[in-house]
């Protein structure tokens, strides 16, 4: 961490806890559902809003994103001290790591995947798109796991794969938005193999080798998604229904892509509460697929 570490006027600068909790309900899964025990919610709240400061930082401040990284960095290091962090959701944080007993590296690895997305702004193979998810979203799952004590290697790999899927989904939302941040999340071989120029991921409409590629994205979202029904069948009580709520965000969200033609680049495609619903329940008294 060779950046000299933000003053804390700059610190303060960062986003508010308000500003990010005010975020959540534009988000494909149900952060935390009324539903869930007042406790249970706070920690999922918690984990959301360090989730959320870190992007912002990686995506939004003006600056030196690297260098703030590194102090939300030392931040995770002062909790893990038993020190007061500055950050008010960092302060959060700390209540919910005390609790719950969050696992350290999982918050350092969302932290390197922002700083990733500074210095990486194409994967050329699916692989590495995979490599990258392993930072950016399976970790998220991961402190979820950790909210509910469930941590067995089984679970993690059930709850990486859901996470994977969700990030993919949300690449494919995100393709123009990306794409004006000069980063393209989908995978080089895949839009070579389809014949898709990745200037035409800038356009106003998707074009139709550019929706075959959201297609082929999409499908395998499904497929890591499917991973998760185990997961939650495996699960009971408060935990079972927050991850059936996370899960079946990512089908109502793969659902609006689709039912949007795949054209990404028209309009932001969001799930509907009534579709994420559905899966909820399926995946509550159903079967795994």
């Amino acid at each position: 961490m060779g950046a000299a570490p933000v003053n804390p006027i700059e610190l303060s600068t960062l986003p508010s806890g308000a500003e990010i909790m005010r975020q959540a309900p534009s988000e494909n899964f149900p952060v935390a559902l009324r539903v869930l025990p007042r406790a249970v919610r706070r920690h999922l709240g918690a984990i959301y809003g360090f989730a959320r400061l870190v992007d912002e930082i990686g995506d939004e401040i003006q600056g030196d994103r690297l260098a703030a990284l590194d102090e939300i960095d030392r931040e995770i290091e002062r909790i893990y001290a038993g020190a007061t962090p500055d950050h008010p959701l960092m302060r959060e944080l700390a209540v919910s790591v005390g609790a719950c007993g969050l696992p350290r590296p999982a918050l350092h690895d969302l932290v390197e995947a922002n700083r990733r997305d500074q210095l990486v702004q194409r994967y050329a193979t699916y692989d590495e798109l995979l490599a990258y998810c392993a930072l950016s979203a399976n970790p998220v799952g991961r402190l979820v796991l950790a909210v509910f004590d469930r941590e067995d290697g089984e679970s993690q790999e059930r709850s990486d794969a859901v996470c994977t899927a969700l990030q993919i989904v949300e690449h494919c939302q995100d393709v123009g938005e990306d794409y004006g941040r000069g980063r393209i999340y989908l995978p080089a071989e895949d839009l070579a193999h389809f014949g898709c120029e990745p200037s035409a991921l800038g356009a106003r409409r998707a074009s139709p080798a550019l929706c075959r590629v959201v297609a082929f994205q999409i499908e395998r979202a499904r497929e890591l998604l499917r991973r998760g029904d185990y997961l939650v069948a495996s699960l009971r009580g408060a935990g079972r229904v927050a991850v059936a709520g996370f899960c079946a965000g990512g089908y109502a969200a793969a659902d609006a892509v689709e039912a949007q033609g795949f054209d990404v680049l028209r309009a932001t495609a969001r799930p509907r509460r009534m579709r994420i619903l559905r899966h909820a329940l399926r995946l509550l008294v159903g079967r795994p697929r």
